[in-house]
């Protein structure tokens, strides 16, 4: 499998197995057949994995796989969702989640550790959710004054080897965290044709996340893109049951002239996402939300076939679908 460098990581395998599909936030699976995948995917050369605590049963399932011990040369990530704990707890609060996503793990470091909360600026009013705020988001004051500094302590004391952004907050604060004087490592983009976060996004303003990850190569931060196929809005048909009016089903609506584009080409439209998201600029590894053995086998199809060419990526493009997100 190819391979890109994913900021002071070094060089990382193109895909990345992400641990929302082992969980089952994408749909259903078993425990173990999640554990098959993990397996899967590291004997196809899959060499950096990427779990949170929120994704319900990942951490136990690498925990299965693994039995304790990462394989020589294999990366891993985990996060917090750090809301906006009181003044003089966050150190402790990242603390307390790292030794828990830890223990749950049987491991004794991560790789990255990704603050999971948006970022926003200290007075932000959020279009959607803001009563819950405090949960979701975390205010510019506190991540400069606390975050930044529990970070890099972390790294100091060696339970870390670095530290990230999950970048799906209000665009411009993202931008202003990447081209601070204590950047992130890493962060994780919207990666996909809608440029889309659907149900994710809580601001009205535009998402920008071409913007942001041309900036993150311009810093030098490495790039993990992550909802290649944006929740399953970009596939055949989403796998669980939404509402008419839930985000991913909107965008599932609106990815209809692609997936009518995918059937005169006779392909698969997730292939055709994962390729889509494979190819952006900028975008070191694509974070994979499989669930099974089978929906790993495609996106690594999709890694083999390499880059799309050029006309056909003009094509996709004149669909103009990100217009719509």
């Amino acid at each position: 499998m190819r391979q890109e460098n994913l900021g002071p990581l070094g060089p990382v395998s193109r895909l990345t197995l992400g641990g929302g599909g082992l969980g089952q936030i994408w749909g259903e699976t078993s425990p173990e057949e999640a554990v098959k995948t993990v397996h899967a995917a590291l004997d196809a050369g899959i060499d950096l994995l990427d779990t949170a605590p929120s994704y319900d049963n990942c951490e136990k399932v690498i925990a299965e796989a693994l039995g304790g011990e990462l394989p020589p040369g294999v990366r891993i990530t985990t996060k917090c969702l750090l809301g906006e704990p009181a003044a003089g707890t966050v150190a402790e609060v990242l603390e307390a989640s790292l030794d828990a996503s830890l223990q749950a793990m049987r491991l004794d470091r991560v790789d990255v550790f990704f603050l999971h909360s948006n970022v926003c600026e200290d007075d932000t009013v959020y279009a959607i959710h803001n009563d819950y705020r405090a949960r979701f988001a975390t205010p510019w004051s506190l991540y400069v004054e606390e975050v930044i500094p529990a970070f890099e302590d972390l790294k100091r004391r060696g339970r870390i080897g670095a530290w990230g952004l999950t970048g799906v907050g209000l665009p411009q604060t993202i931008l202003k965290a990447l081209t601070h004087d204590r950047k992130p490592d890493v962060v994780q983009v919207i990666t996909n044709l809608l440029d889309s976060a659907g149900g994710i996004r809580r601001f009205a303003e535009p998402a920008r996340p071409r913007e942001i990850i041309a900036t993150a190569k311009h810093q030098g931060v490495g790039v993990m893109g992550i909802r290649a196929v944006q929740a399953g809005a970009l596939t055949l048909a989403i796998d669980r049951p939404l509402k008419d009016s839930h985000p991913e089903a909107l965008d599932y609506r609106r990815a209809a002239p692609f997936r009518a584009f995918c059937a005169g080409l006779g392909v698969d439209p997730a292939l055709m996402a994962h390729r889509y998201a494979l190819d952006m600029e900028g975008v070191d590894t694509v974070v994979l939300g499989v669930k099974n053995r089978s929906e790993l086998a495609q996106c690594l199809e999709a890694e083999a076939l390499g880059p799309l060419p050029a006309d056909l990526r003009s094509r996709l493009e004149a669909l103009r679908l990100e217009m719509a997100a």
